[in-house]
């Protein structure tokens, strides 16, 4: 049980999590700002909760729900979010 306690807060990028996980995000990453300043705009700033809702076949895009609607973003893009996992 702790070992599943220890994963599930364990920092991690938002493309590593599989369908139905949840997750708050931690930090985008500044290396690029016209990538951050797009994914803030489409709603994703630190401390928001989101879950992966579908993957593509080929893995890309991941479709993800966030403040009550449904964002596709690709996998290169979800590699610039550091997220925690909750569920």
């Amino acid at each position: 049980m702790k070992k599943e306690n220890s994963e599930k807060n364990k920092a991690t990028y938002l493309s590593d999590l599989k369908i139905g996980q949840k997750a708050k995000v931690i930090k985008l990453n500044e290396q690029n700002k016209a990538i951050r300043r797009h994914l803030l705009d489409m709603g994703i700033t630190k401390g928001v909760k989101v879950t992966i809702k579908k993957i593509a076949p080929m893995g890309d895009p991941v479709d993800i729900e966030l403040r009550d609607y449904e964002l596709c973003l690709r996998k290169a893009d979800l590699k610039q979010i550091e997220v925690e996992v909750i569920e």
